[in-house]
């Protein structure tokens, strides 16, 4: 493997990330000038297609509301009360209802029941004095054997 990926890494290292992907990186360097201030020429034109009919420029949701949670667009108040309805609804009443639904389930595999009359059988043979088990599981006096000349 490694021998592999020593004869391909030449080529693996001449791949620039930044291309494939489509972003470019932003040098954090401070400018020469020490103006900070954004200049005219630094802005970029809006094309009319993204003006409205008053001359203003389409914003994206989250510039108005840097905190959106994607329920409603222009109010913010609304958008958090959406956001905080439909986690209460969805994730609380979930988490309740369906651990309801849950514990009541009927008993899988009848578990409980057969645990119920095994403590019912164990107290009833206790009172009639009987042991608790046998050594033949069924009654050998209705057990019918063939004869040993049918055979």
């Amino acid at each position: 493997m490694a021998s592999r990926l020593s004869r391909i890494w030449p080529t693996l290292s001449r791949v620039r990330l930044s291309a494939a992907l489509g972003s470019r990186c932003v040098s954090q360097t401070p400018k020469s000038s020490a103006s900070g201030a954004a200049v005219a020429t630094d802005l970029q034109p809006v094309s009319p297609a993204a003006q409205d009919s008053h001359g203003h420029a389409e914003v994206s949701p989250f510039e108005k509301n840097p905190d959106f949670h994607g329920f409603h667009h222009h109010d913010s108040f609304v958008d958090e009360w959406n956001m905080k309805l439909a986690f209460f609804f969805g994730i609380s009443v979930a988490i309740v209802i369906g651990g309801t639904f849950i514990h009541y389930l009927p008993d899988h595999g009848m578990r409980h029941w057969a645990r119920r009359e095994a403590e019912r059988l164990i107290k009833q043979r206790e009172s009639e004095g009987l042991p608790l088990m046998t050594e033949n599981f069924y009654d050998p006096s209705t057990i019918v054997l063939p004869s040993s000349g049918e055979e």
